[in-house]
């Protein structure tokens, strides 16, 4: 259905329905964003209307293209074409925006609205995720495309903002996605040169053509508001395929307001009342209701639905014929499309385990490998780190430009957009991804990482050289108040393995983890592997914390530690069970998981009556006093490290039984 063969007519009353959707569900709220569905609106319909390819009554269909608004605070432009499309949005819906417990949320919100592919609102994450999906229909494609049939082959569309370019995280993600050449990337500039605060002339002046250029993305200049320039752009770009696409519009915010066009007031305000009579005026709607849709606009939608439905069809009988029939590709798209681990895979974790002392990481690393194997849609990589963080997966290429049959991704040393091609990746579905970097290094990705707990999506953190025994590297690498910081994001878990055997129930309990992420809190340097045939197993990390070495009767005191502070802490409690003392050593491995337990686990582990509580992890003290309580003692770190071997700070920093022997005994004289 070509925009050029419609009566024009038509399509500016649809344009202007989307226009007046946005401006009366936002004076109704009285709060919004009208600018971006106003001055968008053109370029918007013109693209659902003859370029998008979707199905509202199947909006997980795995072959759709993808339509990111990382202009999130544009949200009513996306609600205005559900609705009008055919969605499950209704009208009252919109007339709900930004309403307690509506379906229209200010800002898009994954899950929560059907259509709606991502979480936005931080600006530059859509973009970042966006690469991410494309990066995933390229990996899919390579897969399951056999034969000339295209299983998959759509595109990743994205609305992105003067604001979504000045940030950070997309210019790494631009850069990452031109190396990688995702000519399956057509993003839409909405240039229309004023951000909150006035013109943008006054902080952003650079040449964002050239600039993308040099990120190696073909660029395309247009009036947004020139319908045949929308579509021939569009249609250059679905052809280009040796590079992402940037379509930069030159657009009017808030088109169709007569007094408020072209101003920072209809960036975030709504339009008014005697403004928004003025504007209905103005694009011919003063005789309309509040909410009107024209009829016109309604069939020329449901017949855009119903051609696109016989698209929908055709792809279903090829993957019938090509996919379902085929017994070695049906296997292997249940292996990528369902989140079931395989159940024997924790005893294969643990026979990579073959030394008496060996960092977290390590084992980790060899883990990674038996994950990779039994697992295909394992695939991830990290921040130019993969020799120390050991998350390289052998047999296997890299991911490059052309490329994408491997499964290790080299991020390079861009942490922020790492998160949110992490997120893309996992939203895109079939992929479970892990990325790694250093513990210090979480700071950059931790927008990205709050959006995965926030979107309830499968991500895996992979942080290593995880306290201040990193050593000589210095404070500047040495993580403080990381574990706590993470530990403070709903929804993700956050582990610290004690040694090679928790990790592997680590691992196990990540994967498992499937409405949310996970971080591994991994160390660099060696530790002992517990036996595990004197101590109990290690699956019981899925509890989150489980006694370790337990006193003979009724505890009088408790030790509770983490990672690399568990074989000095069981070796403090072994030194007052020497002396008749009532202790007990608890494993606290993921604070999330413990949370989650009945009460009455959580109490026989921590009677409430035994108020002598000790905590011991080389990080700052602050998340501990849950469970230590505000009389109990905390030996940790509230001051950064320094630079020297690990054995020194361990000493300095009182990380040794002795002290933590001292410690208890000034406390409480024993």
């Amino acid at each position: 259905m070509l925009i050029h063969k419609l009566d024009k007519h038509k399509i500016d009353l649809a344009v202007n329905t989307v226009r007046m959707l946005a401006a009366d569900a936002i004076e109704k709220a009285q709060s919004g964003h009208p600018g971006l569905p106003m001055g968008f609106a053109d370029i918007a319909f013109v693209l659902w209307m003859q370029f998008l390819h979707f199905n509202p009554k199947d909006p997980q269909w795995p072959n759709r293209d993808r339509f990111i608004l990382s202009a999130g605070h544009g949200s009513m432009l996306l609600y205005a074409l559900l609705h009008l499309f055919g969605y499950d949005l209704s009208l009252d819906d919109i007339k709900q925006f930004r309403q307690f417990g509506s379906k229209t949320p200010g800002h898009p919100e994954y899950g929560h609205t059907p259509g709606v592919e991502v979480t936005t609102g931080p600006l530059g994450q859509g973009f970042a995720n966006g690469v991410g999906m494309a990066l995933a229909e390229k990996i899919l494609a390579e897969r399951f495309n056999r034969d000339g049939s295209p299983v998959f082959d759509h595109h990743i569309y994205g609305v992105v903002s003067d604001g979504d370019l000045m940030e950070g995280i997309t210019s790494e993600a631009a850069s990452f996605a031109g190396h990688l050449g995702l000519s399956n990337i057509i993003y839409i500039y909405d240039s229309n040169q004023i951000s909150i605060e006035g013109n943008t002339s006054i902080t952003f002046t650079e040449d964002v053509a050239k600039r993308f250029e040099a990120y190696n993305w073909r660029i395309f200049k247009i009036d947004g508001h020139n319908h045949n320039e929308i579509a021939a752009a569009i249609e250059a770009a679905r052809n280009e395929k040796e590079k992402p696409s940037l379509i930069i519009a030159s657009t009017h915010i808030g088109k169709g307001s007569p007094n408020k066009q072209d101003t920072a007031s209809v960036h975030g305000e709504p339009l008014g009342a005697k403004e928004l009579e003025l504007t209905k005026e103005k694009l011919g709607w003063q005789k309309s209701p509040a909410f009107y849709i024209p009829n016109e606009v309604k069939q020329l939608c449901q017949a855009r639905v119903a051609e696109l439905k016989g698209e929908y069809e055709n792809w279903q009988s090829l993957f019938n014929t090509s996919v379902k029939e085929d017994p070695n590709l049906s296997q292997l798209w249940d292996a990528y499309f369902k989140k079931g681990i395989p159940e024997n895979l924790e005893s294969e974790l643990l026979k990579t385990i073959r030394k008496d002392s060996i960092a977290t990481r390590s084992a980790s690393g060899e883990m990674i490998q038996v994950i990779a194997q039994q697992m295909p849609s394992f695939i991830g990589g990290s921040a130019d780190l993969c020799p120390s963080t050991k998350t390289y997966i052998k047999n296997a290429p890299s991911l490059d430009k052309g490329k994408f049959a491997g499964r290790n991704i080299h991020f390079g040393i861009r942490e922020h957009a790492m998160g949110g091609v992490l997120n893309g990746l996992a939203l895109y579905g079939g992929i479970i991804p892990f990325g790694s970097t250093f513990l210090m290094f979480s700071d950059y990705m931790r927008p990205s990482i709050r959006l995965a707990a926030m979107m309830k999506i499968r991500v895996v953190y992979v942080f290593t050289h995880d306290s201040i025994f990193v050593g000589e590297d210095g404070p500047t690498h040495q993580p403080i108040e990381h574990l706590p910081s993470l530990r403070a994001i709903p929804n993700l878990h956050v582990i610290r393995p004690a040694d090679a055997t928790e990790t592997a129930s680590a691992w196990i309990a990540a994967l498992n983890h499937k409405d949310g992420p996970t971080a591994l809190i991994l160390t660099r340097q060696d530790l002992p592997v517990i036996n595990r045939s004197v101590y109990p197993s290690q699956n019981l990390l899925a509890h989150g914390a489980y006694i370790l070495k337990d006193s003979a009767k009724s505890p009088e005191i408790i030790l509770m530690a983490t990672g690399s502070e568990i074989p000095i802490a069981l070796e403090a409690t072994m030194q007052l069970q020497g002396k008749g003392i009532q202790a007990r050593l608890i494993s606290v491995p993921c604070f999330e998981l413990f949370r989650s337990n009945p009460d009455k686990y959580k109490h026989n582990l921590l009677p409430p009556a035994c108020k002598k509580r000790v905590a011991i992890e080389a990080a700052a003290t602050s998340d501990w006093y849950e469970f230590v309580g505000l009389d109990g003692l905390i030996i940790g770190l509230d001051r950064y490290g320094t630079s020297a071997p690990a054995k020194t700070l361990a000493e300095h920093f009182g990380f040794t039984a002795k002290n933590i022997s001292n410690e208890i005994n000034k406390k409480w004289g024993i």
